[in-house]
């Protein structure tokens, strides 16, 4: 039986350039480690557990990233959220803390994630621009990578898009809408003119496949894979696994949704 009594969802954003993911690493600095770090201080002791809604990569960052608390003790949600801001980095912002049930499960409840990942091409961009947007270089035919992006809706079996290729596991993911637009979100005059986005939706990711799908794109509009070898990927999952994985410093999680 738990010895934990009470349950908070905790709602934060992230700036991820300057950390290894999520989850906790030994020696690395991790958001969960400057998450646990924080609240150490402001509760005075260690006996509690924070648990993410899943990992994310070094330097990915987050508009919407969901972790689960648990204690000993009752706190006063709106205090404590305050009490986070006060003391969190500024690269980490508390949302919002609302109590649940012990009978919500953070990992298993069903829910649906939406990344973005945003990148650029033809003049190189500002530095200031490097912690959230993926500078691709040449010119790309973007036209076909927008139309490419459908290829990966629906089921597929995503071996090949995954670092866990080797893994014996089921490889079958559903992408409930993807679309790659023109983006103006950070608005800034250090932003490239060029400045795309992919937008995904899936029930759950592995490994690695959102940055490995956007590099098949990546290939794809710089004239070094044809359309139909990138749906050979979906379509032939014994064959070797696509080898171009972009930078996670371009990958947001926008949102995290439960059903």
């Amino acid at each position: 039986m738990s010895k934990f009594s009470h349950y908070y969802i905790i709602r934060i954003e992230f700036l991820g350039f300057r950390y290894h993911g999520w989850q906790k690493q030994l020696k690395l600095k991790t958001i969960q480690g400057m998450v646990d770090k924080t609240i150490e201080f402001i509760t005075g002791h260690t006996d509690f557990r924070t648990l993410g809604c899943g990992r994310t990569d070094a330097r990915v960052s987050a508009d919407d990233f969901v972790l689960e608390l648990f204690l000993t003790k009752s706190l006063e949600a709106l205090s404590f959220l305050s009490l986070l801001n006060k003391n969190l980095p500024s690269d980490i912002r508390a949302l919002s803390v609302t109590e649940t049930t012990a009978e919500f499960n953070i990992i298993q409840q069903a829910k649906v994630k939406e990344y973005h990942y945003y990148f650029s091409f033809g003049v190189k961009p500002h530095p200031f621009s490097a912690p959230l947007i993926t500078d691709l270089g040449e010119v790309m035919d973007i036209d076909s990578m927008i139309a490419a992006a459908e290829l990966f809706r629906g089921i597929h079996n995503f071996r090949r898009f995954t670092a866990d290729a080797k893994l014996d596991k089921d490889f079958t993911r559903e992408i409930l809408a993807i679309e790659i637009s023109k983006s103006d979100r950070f608005n800034s005059p250090s932003d490239p003119e060029n400045t795309y986005v992919l937008k995904i939706k899936s029930k759950g990711f592995m490994r690695y496949q959102i940055r490995l799908i956007m590099g098949g794109l990546e290939l794809l509009g710089k004239g070094k894979l044809t359309t139909n070898q990138l749906e050979d990927y979906l379509t032939h999952s014994n064959g070797e696994a696509m080898n171009n994985i972009v930078p996670g410093s371009g990958l947001i999680l926008h949102r995290v949704r439960f059903g």
